[in-house]
């Protein structure tokens, strides 16, 4: 079929969704609705592309009667039958709800109301989860599950159904009220745990507006602990890295990142560099905040890294190295690196080159510090495994291609590098022609379009994809590594690296001419890194659609 994907923007998703369907054989277009000063327009753009069917993965914008009138048009809303609003994630982890869902509707003139198309239930984790990770895993994973049946039922020329006649298994009470930043706002006299899921739920926007050390600021990526240090509600009592402890009524509660929030809320940071800890006691921070993690299980090691939202900064890079550097002295011959449930890595942290004084030096600290990350990697005695758990992007793309061996996590999506303003370093120009070619590695590069770990693995950008059900990926990725570990096979792919290595110009060499193009970038700021810089971390709507997300761009 010809899908038109009616979006407010190409988020995580989306790229998902337009993976998948053009893996599906279907001619996949995109329209980016703010772009569209009006309805008219929007419908002008939607003849021009003539669907047969339009898809909103993530719309925020309303459908004019002129295109759901013509053509069928499916709202994929996050939220179970017969629920409404814009809210909906908030609500269900603020409030706790042990299960939730997606649904796929109808477009209507009033929002969320349409008939139904699917709909999919799932079980909230038992702790609180932030809404960025659950957007991006059960969310996701559901509309999914959604946009497939919806995809089949019109093709057979089947009919949604009126949202009364659904089975609703979720019980919800119709359009629930938006909720703005004060609606989250931090009373540090309330129990941490309670803290933690009011942060969770108003992950990414709005954030959760706090009083801390008489300043205002808005903070993100909570954990509640138990420790329980009897001192005033609100005094900052610890600090591990850049994550703060504040005292709570009833025990304690770390935040990993935080913004300014004077009028408009600033960037967001990691939060020693927001809220002052300067004299705060060093304090163990809870495993779930932990920057890195090593267990070993038998010859095999596995290091796990953790960064808010997959940006890293310039000393989490050093340290991530030097966790690496550290790794590789065990006795082991196999070690495997990867990220969290929710995360793997998205490269250089644009959010603190930008509030540096001098951006272009701190983007190249940065930068320079990534690169040191993925020779450690690269360089490795031992057999490196590197596995894509979640979403990656840029740089985190190209750390994991330095690995002898790089898994993914089915329903991930790679994102080799982004209209950025920048020529790209971590060695991508080595570790990308050796897998693909020269010539498929230079239509990536170019195209700057997101790749499905499935699409990844057919040209032979990585090895193999796992599960995506969470246990069982990780199940499967110790059985996948536990045979990599065997003598035989081991052998002979250290001895194909060997090879490799010997007839191949030192990683020296890629990375000088990489750096050298990045110096021009950062310094001369000559293709505008600047302005895209702060275009993505304001969310900028863009001026227009790029050609290359329309119809009919041709697979690598």
């Amino acid at each position: 079929m010809r899908i038109l994907l009616l979006v407010s923007a190409f988020n995580g998703l989306t790229q998902r969704v337009w993976c998948s369907l053009r893996e599906q054989g279907h001619d996949v277009g995109v329209e980016l609705a703010p772009t569209f000063e009006s309805g008219a327009a929007m419908t002008r753009a939607v003849e021009r592309a003539d669907p047969d069917l339009i898809l909103c993965p993530f719309l925020k914008h309303r459908v004019p009667d002129t295109i759901y009138d013509r053509w069928p048009t499916v709202i994929v809303h996050p939220g179970p039958v017969g629920d409404r609003g814009p809210s909906s994630l908030d609500h269900a982890i603020r409030d706790g709800r042990d299960r939730w869902g997606v649904t796929a509707l109808s477009a209507v003139e009033e929002l969320d109301a349409g008939p139904v198309w699917a709909t999919a239930v799932f079980d909230m984790p038992d702790q609180p989860i932030s809404k960025s990770a659950l957007y991006n895993s059960r969310v996701a994973d559901a509309a999914m599950a959604c946009i497939g049946e919806v995809v089949r039922k019109v093709a057979d020329g089947e009919r949604p159904i009126p949202a009364e006649a659904c089975l609703r298994i979720v019980p919800v009470s119709g359009e629930l009220p938006l909720l703005r930043r004060e609606d989250f706002r931090v009373d540090w006299s309330r129990p941490a745990a309670e803290l933690e899921r009011l942060v969770a739920a108003a992950d990414g926007a709005p954030g959760a507006p706090a009083g801390v050390n008489g300043r205002s600021v808005c903070i993100f990526d909570a954990v509640a602990s138990p420790e329980h240090t009897g001192a005033q509600p609100g005094t900052v009592v610890g600090r591990n890295l850049d994550a703060v402890a504040i005292a709570c009524g009833v025990g304690t509660l770390w935040v990993g990142y935080a913004a300014e929030l004077s009028g408009r809320r600033g960037t967001k940071l990691p939060a020693a560099q927001v809220i002052d800890a300067s004299n705060a006691p060093f304090r163990r921070v809870p495993d779930a905040l932990a920057e890195t993690t090593y267990v070993r299980d038998g010859a095999v090691g596995y290091l796990t890294f953790r960064s808010y939202s997959g940006a890293m900064y310039t000393e989490q890079c050093r340290r991530m190295t030097s966790a690496v550097e550290k790794a590789l002295t065990e006795d082991t011959r196999v070690l495997v690196i990867k990220g969290t449930e929710h995360a793997f890595s998205n490269g250089i942290h644009l959010g603190t080159v930008d509030a540096s004084p001098d951006p272009a030096a701190e983007a190249w600290e940065n930068i320079c510090a990534i690169d040191e990350l993925c020779l450690a990697i690269a360089t490795a005695e031992q057999l490196t495994v590197a596995a894509f758990t979640a979403n990656a992007g840029a740089g985190g793309v190209m750390a994991g291609l330095c690995a002898d061996v790089t898994l993914a996590r089915e329903g991930v999506v790679l994102n080799p590098y982004y209209d950025m303003g920048i020529y790209g370093s971590e060695l991508h120009s080595w570790s990308m022609p050796a897998r693909v070619g020269d010539h498929r590695a230079s239509l990536l590069l170019s195209r700057k379009l997101p790749i499905s770990v499935a699409e990844a693995a057919r040209i032979g950008l990585i090895s193999a994809v796992g599960p995506r059900e969470w246990g069982e990926f990780t199940t499967w990725l110790s059985s996948a590594a536990q045979g990599y570990e065997e003598p035989a096979t081991l052998g002979w792919m250290l001895a194909a690296r060997a090879e490799r290595r010997a007839t191949d110009r030192p990683l020296s060499y890629y990375q000088t001419i990489e750096l050298a193009e990045m110096a021009r970038d950062f310094f001369d700021d000559r293709n505008a890194f600047s302005v895209h810089r702060r275009a993505f971390l304001r969310k900028t709507a863009a001026d227009a659609t790029p050609d290359k997300l329309r119809f009919s761009t041709a697979r690598v």
